[in-house]
């Protein structure tokens, strides 16, 4: 039996670049704000395994959004998830599959970020758990396939 089955892991683990690339198709039209950013910035740090923030990275990016945003009025000129976010796999120079501990991370940063202390239903925090939630799951286990 594969080490991966029998650790309860897909074969096929969703990566953190990945499910970076499903928030931009699940809040997409949702402006980039500091929670946003941070969250970002968390995801990027755990799929890199570098501590600083790579100019022009996803995390960069992310950061000039918000400030941006901040001090934009109209939605429709702030910068979006999905202008940060598509393809965000293969904007980061590595990547990894995500984990519960990339997860509680990355949840952290988006909550310490937001003045409610609440994270966006569907963005960034909310596809990094769903991703390590699956990678988590047996595929051959009925129990998982509802």
């Amino acid at each position: 039996m594969d080490k991966g089955a029998s650790m309860g892991l897909n074969k096929n683990p969703i990566t953190i670049g990945e499910a970076l690339e499903a928030t931009a198709i699940t809040a997409g039209h949702k402006p980039v704000d500091r929670s946003d950013a941070a969250a970002i910035q968390a995801a990027e740090v755990r799929a890199t395994g570098r501590t600083n923030i790579m100019p022009g990275g996803l995390a960069a990016t992310a950061q000039s959004a918000a400030q941006h945003n901040a001090r934009t009025e109209k939605d429709e000129d702030k910068t979006k998830l999905a202008d940060v976010l598509t393809d965000a796999a293969s904007k980061l120079p590595s990547d990894k599959a995500a984990t519960r501990q990339d997860a509680e991370g990355v949840v952290g940063a988006e909550l310490r970020n937001n003045p409610n202390l609440v994270t966006h239903p569907t963005g960034v925090a909310a596809s990094i758990v769903a991703a390590a939630r699956l990678n988590q799951s047996k595929p051959s286990d009925p129990a998982n396939c509802r």
